[in-house]
């Protein structure tokens, strides 16, 4: 906003002037003031210093009124306090400050609304200061107070004792109750309620098809017998507290019921996870050592993989690839920490098609001396699944690592994208032994199974199994970020396990066949509105209803209908000089507006009777039939350009309506008819106040 102040000259008009060009008036009077003294002192011009002292603690009468300069050079000014009503939204002054007197004046009658409701100003400082110097020194706690601190801290430390106490000898109960045993007569084998000998029954567990003498899967001491060309493998089964169980003989001459072997088995004891193999127990009395857990029937992931008779799609592939990651994600952050021998062969499939993870921890129970000169083909095919800085030890960790654990991972996602066997090779063939040298060897490119992106759903995949079997275990991901990855590819599938997965798609799959249905239909119900308009252009209404309903259309006879022929003069012409492509476009354009030319049309009017029906049945036509039909032909080829032909009869209809102009044309030899007389139609010229006349119809 502009403010104006009012000064008049010597012809005492008053004038409305800007305020900062008072201002300016002053200052140049200042300035004026200043340099007079200067000059009248003998002091140059070009010295600014001296004028502008000359300019300080002064006071003198402007034409804004009086302006008083301090000390510092800064003008003493007037100000007007305004504050908003918040009844009105207006703002009114509320209070003056005269700056000569430095003096503050509250305008009578007038408050100043302060936000919040407050009646007074906010405070300048806060209530410590800015600095907190004026903070009230802090009292002392009292006693009471310390006193209940104290006691309250002490109760806390005892009860934090108190419970470590507790759960020490709860776990020293725990491991001396040993409710893992399991005595040798309490399992039967067998039915349930006879007692048997062993049976060979259960998980079959299938070897890879190369001459191999002696198993490479989880069960050291069960039956083989040789199947063709594959040596199979059953697991020992029976029964415990009325459910089924698998058993896993123990090769130990003694075992040692020692605390670390103790606090192992309690570890494993309580895993609970639906990808991980439930521990039922142990027995360790001999000669029947053994290790008892969850039996899984539909046996291990290499007998699945194996089979060919057992169709795996990528959704059923994914779910088996998740479902060993979760078991391994919980593995991990388990006491166990990892696996050490994850493998296809210790990955077992139950009767709900969930993958579980087995033969993990209890390496203090299994732990037997390894042979190392022992160079057969079964020790280098369980080493398909071992990482290679693993490989390069003299002394490899029976417990394994998690990143080698990753490295067997991804072999085994190899095996599920090819099914080919373990550490599949496209078009080499090298031994167990051959693949473990090459995978020792540090030599690059490094030596992995194949694996290209065009055998994987997506290439997301393929960079997944590539990481898992990097050869910087640091280049490796650990199951954690696996679990999110493998989710990631699994959008379809990424809940509950693989019959879920597949009812869930059996499911989707009805509902995408619905919507497929419903927009058929919709297509369908569109094509079918297009061949009904479609039929309507070319049809009359009711003859086209006729045969949408599949019903047979009786010609008719019409007494009194009009023939309307036209034809553009010189397209025939025009065509026989053109190509057929050329009169397709001509024929077919929709930018008529581009064309500077006036097409010369020729119309004909015949009246007379004729026979309608429709002719033909996948390619129905509407026909016209009748002497009507070839006169009004012969006619229309006699016409000429830009006028309308009518016959005589036409000329009768059109008089009784006594506003048509029509001319005599005169006679006219037609093929086939002879000499005709025909007229012109010129126009029509409508009577004054003429009521309109409904149309006639044209055939």
């Amino acid at each position: 906003s502009s403010y104006y102040i009012a000064y008049s000259t010597v012809s005492d008009l008053v004038f409305q002037v800007n305020s900062f060009v008072g201002a300016f008036h002053d200052a140049v009077i200042l300035y004026a003031i200043a340099l007079n003294e200067s000059l009248a002192d003998n002091i140059s011009i070009s010295n600014g210093s001296e004028i502008t002292k000359r300019m300080w603690n002064r006071t003198f009468t402007g034409i804004t009124g009086n302006v008083s300069i301090d000390e510092n050079g800064d003008r003493n000014a007037d100000y007007s306090l305004l504050d908003m009503d918040p009844n009105t939204g207006k703002f009114r002054v509320v209070a003056n400050y005269f700056g000569n007197y430095k003096q503050y004046e509250q305008v009578a009658g007038e408050e100043i609304f302060w936000a919040g409701g407050r009646k007074e100003p906010p405070p300048d400082t806060p209530q410590c200061g800015f600095d907190g110097s004026k903070c009230p020194p802090e009292e002392p706690f009292p006693l009471y107070v310390i006193v209940i601190i104290v006691l309250g801290s002490i109760i806390i430390l005892v009860l934090i004792i108190s419970f470590l106490v507790y759960r020490h000898i709860k776990l020293e109960a725990e491991l001396a109750e040993m409710n893992w045993r399991v005595k040798w007569e309490d399992i039967l084998f067998g039915s349930p309620g006879k007692n048997k000998k062993l049976e060979r029954q259960g998980s079959r567990m299938s070897l890879n098809r190369r001459n191999s003498y002696h198993s490479s899967c989880s069960g050291d001491t069960i039956a083989a017998h040789l199947n063709n060309e594959n040596r199979q493998l059953f697991t020992k089964t029976g029964y415990y507290k009325g459910a089924i169980v698998a058993i896993k003989t123990i090769v130990r001459t003694n075992i040692t019921l020692h605390k670390p072997l103790l606090l192992e088995i309690k570890g494993i004891k309580d895993l609970q996870n639906d990808h991980i193999v439930r521990f039922v127990g142990a027995c360790i009395d001999p000669p029947n050592q053994c290790i008892i857990t969850e039996y899984c029937p539909k046996g291990s992931l290499q007998d699945v993989l194996e089979n060919d008779e057992i169709k795996l799609d990528w959704m059923f592939r994914y779910s088996i690839m998740q479902d060993i990651v979760r078991g391994m994600a919980y593995l991990h952050s388990s006491e166990i920490k990892s696996h050490g021998k994850l493998k296809s062969t210790n990955c077992v499939v139950d009767s709900r098609f969930v993958v579980k993870v087995t033969d993990f921890g209890l390496h203090h129970l299994r732990k037997t001396d390894e042979d190392p000169d022992d160079e057969t083909f079964a020790t280098y095919q369980k080493m398909l699944w071992t990482a290679p800085e693993l490989l390069r030890m003299a002394q490899r960790p029976h417990e394994g690592t998690q990143k080698g654990d990753v490295y067997s991972f991804g072999i085994i996602c190899q095996e599920i994208v090819y099914r080919n066997g373990v550490f599949y090779l496209q078009n080499l063939d090298f031994t167990p032994k051959e693949i473990i040298e090459k995978v020792k060897n540090a030599i690059k490119p490094h030596f992995r199974p194949t694996m290209e992106t065009f055998d994987c759903p997506t290439d997301e995949l393929a960079g997944v199994i590539k990481k898992c079997w990097a050869e910087d275990p640091a280049d490796r991901p650990d199951f954690q970020m696996l679990k999110g990855q493998i989710r990631k590819l699994n959008r379809d599938g990424d809940k509950g396990n693989i019959l879920d997965n597949l009812l869930s798609r059996m499911e989707q799959y009805a509902n995408n066949l619905e919507a497929l249905v419903a927009e058929r239909t919709a297509d369908y119900l569109e094509e079918k509105r297009k061949a009904e308009d479609l039929l309507y252009s070319m049809l009359p209404r009711s003859v086209a209803v006729q045969l949408i309903k599949g019903e047979s259309v009786m010609a008719e006879t019409y007494e009194h209908v009009t023939i309307y022929f036209s034809d553009i003069c010189g397209f025939t012409a025009l065509s026989a000089e053109s190509t057929a492509m050329q009169v397709s476009r001509l024929a077919y354009t929709h930018v008529i507006s581009d064309y500077s030319f006036t097409p010369n049309l020729l119309v004909l009017l015949l009246p007379g009777s004729v026979c309608a029906g429709v002719v033909g049945l996948k390619m129905p036509r509407y026909c016209l039939f009748g002497d009507t039909v070839n006169t009004a032909s012969r006619m229309e080829s006699n016409g000429e350009a830009l006028k309308i032909h009518v016959s005589p009869q036409t000329k009768d209809i059109l008089d009784t309506f006594g506003t048509f102009n029509l001319v005599l044309r005169g006679e006219v030899e037609m093929k086939g008819k002879g000499v005709q007389t025909t007229y012109w139609l010129l126009g029509e010229t409508p009577p004054y106040n003429a009521t309109p006349v409904t149309s006639h119809g044209i055939l």
